[in-house]
Protein backbone atom coordinates (compact mmCIF):
# COMPACT_ATOMS: atom_id res chain seq x y z
CA UNK A 1 0.00 0.00 0.00
CA UNK A 2 1.01 3.84 -1.04
CA UNK A 3 0.70 6.32 2.00
CA UNK A 4 0.89 9.74 1.49
CA UNK A 5 0.36 12.51 3.67
CA UNK A 6 0.36 16.08 2.91
CA UNK A 7 1.32 18.12 6.30
CA UNK A 8 3.16 21.49 7.20
CA UNK A 9 4.56 19.13 9.80
CA UNK A 10 6.12 15.78 8.41
CA UNK A 11 8.12 15.47 11.51
CA UNK A 12 5.30 14.74 13.71
CA UNK A 13 5.02 11.90 11.30
CA UNK A 14 8.09 10.04 12.53
CA UNK A 15 6.77 7.55 15.23
CA UNK A 16 4.81 6.13 12.86
CA UNK A 17 8.69 4.68 11.50
CA UNK A 18 8.76 2.76 14.52
CA UNK A 19 7.33 -0.88 15.91
CA UNK A 20 5.02 -2.72 13.51
CA UNK A 21 4.51 0.25 11.08
CA UNK A 22 8.43 0.87 11.08
CA UNK A 23 8.78 -3.27 10.03
CA UNK A 24 6.50 -3.08 7.12
CA UNK A 25 7.73 0.24 5.82
CA UNK A 26 11.08 -1.30 5.92
CA UNK A 27 10.06 -4.52 3.97
CA UNK A 28 8.17 -2.58 1.63
CA UNK A 29 4.61 -3.85 2.08
CA UNK A 30 4.07 0.39 3.74
CA UNK A 31 5.60 3.27 0.79
CA UNK A 32 5.20 6.16 3.06
CA UNK A 33 5.40 9.61 2.56
CA UNK A 34 5.02 12.92 4.13
CA UNK A 35 5.26 15.76 1.94
CA UNK A 36 5.27 19.09 3.31
CA UNK A 37 2.94 21.58 1.44
CA UNK A 38 4.61 24.75 3.22
CA UNK A 39 7.26 23.47 0.21
CA UNK A 40 4.59 24.47 -2.48
CA UNK A 41 3.54 27.97 -1.24
CA UNK A 42 4.15 30.74 -3.82
CA UNK A 43 4.46 33.86 -1.38
CA UNK A 44 7.79 35.05 -0.02
CA UNK A 45 6.83 34.99 3.46
CA UNK A 46 6.29 31.21 3.42
CA UNK A 47 2.74 31.28 4.42
CA UNK A 48 0.27 28.79 4.00
CA UNK A 49 -3.24 30.20 5.62
CA UNK A 50 -4.78 33.56 5.51
CA UNK A 51 -7.26 35.86 7.19
CA UNK A 52 -11.45 34.52 6.41
CA UNK A 53 -13.25 36.60 4.06
CA UNK A 54 -16.56 38.07 5.45
CA UNK A 55 -14.59 38.22 8.67
CA UNK A 56 -13.66 35.61 11.78
CA UNK A 57 -11.56 34.43 14.01
CA UNK A 58 -8.26 31.88 13.24
CA UNK A 59 -6.50 31.87 9.66
CA UNK A 60 -7.75 29.57 7.10
CA UNK A 61 -5.32 26.97 5.06
CA UNK A 62 -4.96 28.51 1.76
CA UNK A 63 -6.22 26.41 -1.38
CA UNK A 64 -3.24 27.28 -3.28
CA UNK A 65 -0.12 24.89 -1.55
CA UNK A 66 -2.12 22.03 -0.83
CA UNK A 67 -3.55 21.99 -4.71
CA UNK A 68 0.41 22.27 -6.16
CA UNK A 69 1.08 20.00 -3.23
CA UNK A 70 -1.51 17.29 -4.34
CA UNK A 71 0.33 17.78 -7.91
CA UNK A 72 3.58 16.84 -6.92
CA UNK A 73 2.00 13.98 -5.52
CA UNK A 74 0.09 12.84 -8.54
CA UNK A 75 3.39 13.26 -10.62
CA UNK A 76 5.44 10.90 -8.31
CA UNK A 77 2.96 8.08 -8.47
CA UNK A 78 2.12 8.57 -12.09
CA UNK A 79 -0.75 10.86 -12.43
CA UNK A 80 -2.40 8.65 -9.11
CA UNK A 81 -3.33 10.89 -6.10
CA UNK A 82 -4.76 8.06 -4.29
CA UNK A 83 -7.82 7.79 -2.41
CA UNK A 84 -8.07 11.48 -0.84
CA UNK A 85 -9.49 11.62 3.01
CA UNK A 86 -9.21 15.07 4.40
CA UNK A 87 -9.24 14.62 7.97
CA UNK A 88 -11.82 16.72 9.39
CA UNK A 89 -14.61 16.94 12.24
CA UNK A 90 -17.35 17.24 10.19
CA UNK A 91 -16.42 14.11 8.21
CA UNK A 92 -18.18 10.70 8.51
CA UNK A 93 -17.29 9.03 11.94
CA UNK A 94 -13.76 6.55 12.20
CA UNK A 95 -14.38 3.09 13.52
CA UNK A 96 -13.12 -0.41 13.30
CA UNK A 97 -15.22 -1.34 10.11
CA UNK A 98 -14.18 2.13 8.08
CA UNK A 99 -10.64 0.83 8.44
CA UNK A 100 -11.59 -2.36 7.36
CA UNK A 101 -12.51 -0.49 4.42
CA UNK A 102 -9.37 2.20 3.69
CA UNK A 103 -7.14 -1.08 4.16
CA UNK A 104 -8.41 -2.44 0.54
CA UNK A 105 -7.47 0.64 -1.47
CA UNK A 106 -3.59 0.60 -3.03
CA UNK A 107 -3.16 4.48 -2.32
CA UNK A 108 -4.12 6.53 0.11
CA UNK A 109 -3.30 10.56 0.42
CA UNK A 110 -4.38 12.31 3.73
CA UNK A 111 -4.64 16.14 4.36
CA UNK A 112 -3.87 16.95 7.59
CA UNK A 113 -4.44 20.69 8.19
CA UNK A 114 -3.83 22.95 11.36
CA UNK A 115 -5.10 26.07 12.23
CA UNK A 116 -8.82 26.84 12.17
CA UNK A 117 -9.47 25.15 9.58
CA UNK A 118 -9.23 24.99 5.65
CA UNK A 119 -10.64 27.21 2.39
CA UNK A 120 -13.87 25.25 1.12
CA UNK A 121 -12.36 25.03 -2.33
CA UNK A 122 -9.58 22.22 -1.14
CA UNK A 123 -12.59 19.63 -0.86
CA UNK A 124 -12.55 19.63 -4.70
CA UNK A 125 -9.72 17.30 -4.43
CA UNK A 126 -10.78 15.10 -1.41
CA UNK A 127 -12.99 12.08 -2.27
CA UNK A 128 -13.50 11.03 1.42
CA UNK A 129 -13.96 12.96 4.88
CA UNK A 130 -12.95 11.72 8.20
CA UNK A 131 -13.65 12.38 11.99
CA UNK A 132 -12.07 10.52 14.74
CA UNK A 133 -14.93 11.70 16.76
CA UNK A 134 -17.09 14.97 18.36
CA UNK A 135 -14.16 16.63 19.26
CA UNK A 136 -11.78 19.40 17.49
CA UNK A 137 -7.70 18.74 17.57
CA UNK A 138 -5.14 21.29 17.19
CA UNK A 139 -4.13 19.80 13.45
CA UNK A 140 -5.02 16.48 11.52
CA UNK A 141 -1.65 14.73 12.05
CA UNK A 142 -2.61 13.14 15.00
CA UNK A 143 -5.82 11.75 13.50
CA UNK A 144 -4.15 11.09 10.56
CA UNK A 145 -1.70 8.94 12.79
CA UNK A 146 -4.20 7.17 14.08
CA UNK A 147 -6.20 6.32 11.06
CA UNK A 148 -2.97 4.79 9.24
CA UNK A 149 -2.49 2.80 12.14
CA UNK A 150 -5.58 1.14 12.66
CA UNK A 151 -5.62 0.63 8.89
CA UNK A 152 -2.52 -1.19 8.14
CA UNK A 153 -3.19 -3.56 10.83
CA UNK A 154 -5.29 -5.13 8.18
CA UNK A 155 -2.47 -6.03 5.81
CA UNK A 156 -1.08 -8.89 5.24
CA UNK A 157 2.09 -9.38 7.29
CA UNK A 158 2.12 -6.67 9.12
CA UNK A 159 0.87 -7.71 12.22
CA UNK A 160 3.28 -10.98 13.78
CA UNK A 161 -0.26 -13.29 14.09
CA UNK A 162 -1.79 -13.02 10.95
CA UNK A 163 -5.00 -13.55 12.88
CA UNK A 164 -4.59 -11.00 15.37
CA UNK A 165 -6.26 -8.16 13.46
CA UNK A 166 -9.54 -10.67 13.11
CA UNK A 167 -9.59 -11.97 16.54
CA UNK A 168 -9.39 -7.88 17.76
CA UNK A 169 -12.51 -5.84 19.82
CA UNK A 170 -14.93 -4.51 17.41
CA UNK A 171 -14.23 -7.49 14.45
CA UNK A 172 -16.93 -9.35 15.22
CA UNK A 173 -19.11 -6.42 16.80
CA UNK A 174 -18.31 -7.12 20.41
CA UNK A 175 -15.47 -6.49 22.94
CA UNK A 176 -12.98 -8.39 23.10
CA UNK A 177 -12.67 -10.62 26.27
CA UNK A 178 -10.36 -10.76 29.27
CA UNK A 179 -7.22 -12.47 28.67
CA UNK A 180 -4.50 -13.54 30.27
CA UNK A 181 -0.60 -14.99 30.45
CA UNK A 182 1.53 -16.41 32.67
CA UNK A 183 2.18 -16.77 35.57
CA UNK A 184 -1.31 -19.05 36.60
CA UNK A 185 -1.97 -16.79 39.86
CA UNK A 186 0.07 -13.35 40.41
CA UNK A 187 -0.01 -11.86 44.16
CA UNK A 188 -3.43 -13.99 44.47
CA UNK A 189 -4.88 -13.19 41.50
CA UNK A 190 -5.65 -16.08 39.37
CA UNK A 191 -6.53 -17.02 35.64
CA UNK A 192 -9.95 -18.19 35.44
CA UNK A 193 -9.62 -22.46 35.57
CA UNK A 194 -11.50 -22.85 32.59
CA UNK A 195 -8.68 -21.40 30.18
CA UNK A 196 -6.06 -23.66 31.90
CA UNK A 197 -8.17 -27.05 31.54
CA UNK A 198 -7.04 -27.68 27.90
CA UNK A 199 -10.76 -28.03 26.93
CA UNK A 200 -10.69 -26.00 23.81
CA UNK A 201 -15.05 -26.09 23.59
CA UNK A 202 -15.14 -24.62 27.01
CA UNK A 203 -12.54 -22.31 26.29
CA UNK A 204 -14.44 -20.94 23.23
CA UNK A 205 -17.49 -20.59 25.00
CA UNK A 206 -16.27 -18.89 28.25
CA UNK A 207 -14.44 -16.42 25.59
CA UNK A 208 -17.64 -16.03 23.93
CA UNK A 209 -19.51 -15.43 27.25
CA UNK A 210 -17.12 -13.34 28.53
CA UNK A 211 -16.77 -10.72 25.27
CA UNK A 212 -20.70 -10.51 25.97
CA UNK A 213 -20.64 -9.90 29.42
CA UNK A 214 -18.34 -6.99 29.02
CA UNK A 215 -19.51 -5.84 25.65
CA UNK A 216 -23.45 -5.29 27.44
CA UNK A 217 -21.48 -3.77 30.63
CA UNK A 218 -19.43 -1.14 28.89
CA UNK A 219 -21.07 -0.85 25.41
CA UNK A 220 -24.34 -1.76 25.42
CA UNK A 221 -25.25 0.42 21.81
CA UNK A 222 -22.75 -2.20 20.11
CA UNK A 223 -25.37 -4.80 20.75
CA UNK A 224 -27.89 -2.74 19.64
CA UNK A 225 -26.42 -3.19 15.69
CA UNK A 226 -25.73 -6.88 15.93
CA UNK A 227 -27.35 -9.83 14.94
CA UNK A 228 -27.03 -12.36 17.48
CA UNK A 229 -26.66 -16.86 17.14
CA UNK A 230 -29.04 -18.69 19.43
CA UNK A 231 -25.69 -19.56 21.37
CA UNK A 232 -25.20 -15.71 21.94
CA UNK A 233 -28.71 -14.76 22.97
CA UNK A 234 -28.88 -17.61 25.39
CA UNK A 235 -25.37 -16.81 27.14
CA UNK A 236 -26.16 -12.74 26.85
CA UNK A 237 -29.94 -13.94 28.59
CA UNK A 238 -27.82 -15.90 31.43
CA UNK A 239 -25.80 -12.68 31.76
CA UNK A 240 -28.63 -10.30 31.95
CA UNK A 241 -31.05 -12.11 33.91
CA UNK A 242 -28.05 -13.74 36.86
Amino acid sequence: MKIDVLSIFPEMFDPLRQSMIGKAIEKGIIDFKVTDFRDFTTNKQKHVDDVVYGGGAGMLLMPQPIFDAMTHVQAENNGDKGHVILVDPAGRKFDHQVAKELAGFDHLTFIAGHYEGYDNRIRHLVDDEISLGDYVLTGGELASMVIIDATVRFLGNVLGNAESAEDDSFQNGLLEEPQYTRPADFRGMKVPEVLTNGDHEKIRKWRLQASLRRTYARRPDLLEKRSFTKEELDLLDDIKYK
